[in-house]
């Protein structure tokens, strides 16, 4: 935000456009395939327009309308495929290049997942269906084309249904869970994770390699929270599966300098049954009931040389 001393107190200000939608399409050269992405935009502007709020003046004000439409002006002047991060990142220095008041712009794209389907076992033309987790970016971009770039993973499901248990922790008068070595392991996981690229000059011109970059961040998670194919891998806590991925991942991706994991503990309770006449239903590691509240809370970073989230 932008900070001004006013009458005696201290204003900090900024403003900003929230969730414009935009879909853009692109087409092969012959025109017989199609690639479609979706993203929900966010733009926050920190700009010399103080006069706004304390003297009646816009003058110095971009309006959030005028930020909504160039989302799709720059949308369609995208006449190539890029990825969530090259879009966020030109958007932001089109602010700040274009407005000699705006000093910083920070774009905040999530890309909602539209996979490509394949119909008779041949990828479709232009058809396509909804997936599950999403991409997300975040570009921060002042006046001297300094960057802060992150990516991100909303959304990502998972579950293994052994090779996890829970032992050895604090017990007082209120703790009744018992120590176990075999129980479901499920979360959501949500990953942040920021790049060295200091300036918009530093960014990689590899065509999509954001995008790859993305996809190979999600196999290593994937990989590091599941273990090999046949014989998985166990994992003594959340907690330690959680800096297992996070240490996978920085050590690696070279360009990225930390990264932020959090994993909701969502529990499957063991079913029992029984009623007067006897049991109804044994646990066998076999019947559960799925919950998604109240869930365990686990989040850390992780960071090389010093580098915050």
């Amino acid at each position: 935000m932008a900070k001004n001393n006013v009458e005696g107190f201290e204003l900090e200000q900024s403003h900003g456009k929230e969730r414009v939608r935009v879909a853009r399409v692109w087409k092969s050269k012959d025109g017989q395939q199609h690639f479609v992405v979706e993203w929900r935009v966010s733009i926050n502007l920190v700009s010399h327009c103080v006069n706004s709020y304390i003297r009646d003046d816009n003058s110095d004000i971009v309006a959030t309308d005028t930020m909504k439409n160039t989302v799709y002006a720059k949308a369609k002047e995208c006449s190539e495929m890029l990825s969530v991060e090259e879009f966020a990142i030109l958007l932001a220095k089109h602010f700040t290049s274009f407005y000699k008041q705006v000093t910083t712009a920070i774009v905040k794209i999530v890309e909602k997942p539209w996979e490509r389907v394949s119909v008779e076992g041949q990828p479709h033309k232009h058809g396509f269906k909804l997936g599950s987790e999403k991409h997300t970016t975040e570009a921060v971009v002042n006046k001297s084309d300094a960057l802060q770039l992150t990516s991100g993973i909303e959304g990502l499901s998972v579950l293994k249904t052994t090779q996890s248990g829970f032992e050895g922790f604090v017990r007082d008068k209120y703790t009744v869970l018992p120590d176990t070595r075999e129980r479901m392991l499920a979360t959501e996981i949500t990953a942040l994770w920021r790049y060295s690229y200091e300036s918009v000059y530093d960014v990689p011109q590899e065509p999509f390699y954001f995008t790859d970059k993305y996809l190979a961040v999600k196999r290593v998670l994937l990989d590091t929270f599941f273990g090999p194919p046949k014989e998985g891998v166990y994992s003594p806590s959340v907690q330690s599966t959680l800096y297992q991925m996070a240490n996978a991942t920085l050590n690696r991706f070279p360009d990225i300098a930390s990264i932020q994991l959090k994993m909701p503990n969502i529990h499957f309770l063991p079913v029992n049954l029984s009623n007067k006449d006897g049991q109804i239903v044994k646990f066998n590691d076999d019947v559960y009931l799925p919950t998604d509240e109240p869930h365990g809370s686990i989040e850390a970073s992780l960071n090389r040389n010093r580098s915050r989230m």
